[in-house]
């Protein structure tokens, strides 16, 4: 197995391997992100982009980045980004590797803590690095704006709400209203 910095030319194996964490694009918009990615990782000294290749094939992936543990939270700490390993290459010690480059790069720059992240999803990925000893810090949450926003409305009580706003709520149950009244208007005109 080796280890090597990622090139544009890994741009279309990183796209697959990545598939689940990219943003929901194109894939050309994605190829074009990537591309970013791979071109700012190669120009900084604070950032790696490592394949792993196994019999010569890309097998995994991972991104690692000097960064601090968070914007409040100044502690310096490697990043290690989406480390996957394609399917056919797990139990091969690929992922191992991937995570044995990000401990010897945080020993290199004298850095004492090490983060990463698996999807909420992936049992796999989260037993992996509970093996590895990592445990769990903070948990991130996402969601849609205008999800968020509808939450956010639907819980403010309704004297603190802002006139001429109304909850998504009311909105729709005025629309049944006047669905309603328009099909009794209907029937009555039959």
């Amino acid at each position: 197995m080796v280890l090597r910095e990622a090139t544009v030319g890994d741009v279309p194996f990183l796209v697959c391997l990545w598939a689940d964490t990219l943003r929901r694009a194109e894939r050309e918009e994605q190829v074009r992100d990537l591309e970013l990615v791979v071109k700012e990782a190669a120009g900084s000294p604070e950032q790696r982009l490592l394949v792993a290749e196994y019999d010569g094939e890309a097998a995994g992936a991972v991104l690692l980045r000097l960064a601090t543990l968070s914007p409040i939270n100044l502690e310096p700490t490697v990043q290690a980004l989406s480390p996957h390993v394609l399917p056919t290459f797990r139990r091969r010690a690929v992922g191992r590797a991937l995570m044995e480059a990000a401990v010897g790069w945080a020993e290199e720059l004298g850095v004492d803590t090490i983060a990463t992240a698996a999807p909420s999803s992936s049992r796999a990925g989260n037993r992996f690095m509970a093996r590895l000893s990592f445990g769990p810090r903070a948990v991130l949450r996402v969601s849609s704006t205008h999800l968020v926003r509808a939450q956010l409305t639907a819980l403010t009580p309704t004297r603190e709400r802002v006139p001429g706003r109304r909850p998504i709520g009311q909105v729709l149950a005025v629309r049944r209203q006047q669905r309603g009244r328009a099909a009794d208007a209907a029937s009555a005109d039959s």
